[in-house]
């Protein structure tokens, strides 16, 4: 790949704080922001990152246009100088469908389809079939964009699990197997997409 690719989850969000399923782009990219420990736990990520030497000045950060995920990727560039964020709808967290504003929980009734049947669109969840060609479109828009950068995706747990996949060359309905992002981790990515 052209690029090196850093997976940032969004730092500690208010639907996080009250253990809902926010994934609604009428609700998510007006509202349900950053709690204040969101916000500082993505300073210090962000601050670790530019002192390790990993992210810089010069790095391009593609954004969800979720409250969350912008608010966050706002921290990162202001931690290191970047002056601008590019949001992208293909990063957006996958659509949860009758779940949505229900007890987090629910996220384990998904899960546990996912493993057997990663096509599944049951209670109107987006599959993670859809998510992992969504997000893989992006990574080839960038690369035939851009070369020879530190590319940072700020973007959701699921978004980025499954992505996370295509990179490590598994498939999709193992994204719940996979090493789990914490809120406001900035991760490089490993592995590559064909």
């Amino acid at each position: 790949m052209k690029n090196r690719y850093f997976f940032a989850r969004h730092g500690k969000s208010l639907a996080n704080e009250q253990r809902i399923i926010l994934s609604s782009p009428r609700e998510g990219t007006t509202g349900f922001g950053l709690t204040e420990e969101g916000r500082e736990q993505v300073r210090a990520s962000a601050e670790a990152a530019k002192a390790q030497g990993i992210l810089d000045e010069k790095t391009f950060i593609v954004s969800s246009d979720f409250t969350r995920a912008r608010e966050t990727a706002d921290i990162i560039a202001a931690v290191l100088g970047v002056p601008s964020v590019t949001l992208s709808e293909k990063l957006r967290e996958r659509r949860f469908g009758d779940w949505e504003k229900r007890d987090d929980r629910h996220y384990q009734d998904v899960w546990d389809r996912d493993r057997h049947d990663p096509s599944h669109t049951e209670e109107g969840v987006e599959s993670v079939d859809a998510v992992r060609a969504r997000t893989t479109e992006l990574i080839r828009e960038l690369e035939s964009e851009h070369a020879e950068e530190a590319i940072v995706l700020v973007s959701h747990g699921d978004a980025l699990q499954i992505l996370q996949t295509a990179f490590e060359s598994v498939p999709g309905s193992a994204h719940r197997s996979l090493r789990h992002l914490d809120t406001a981790e900035i991760r490089k990515a490993e592995g590559r997409i064909d």
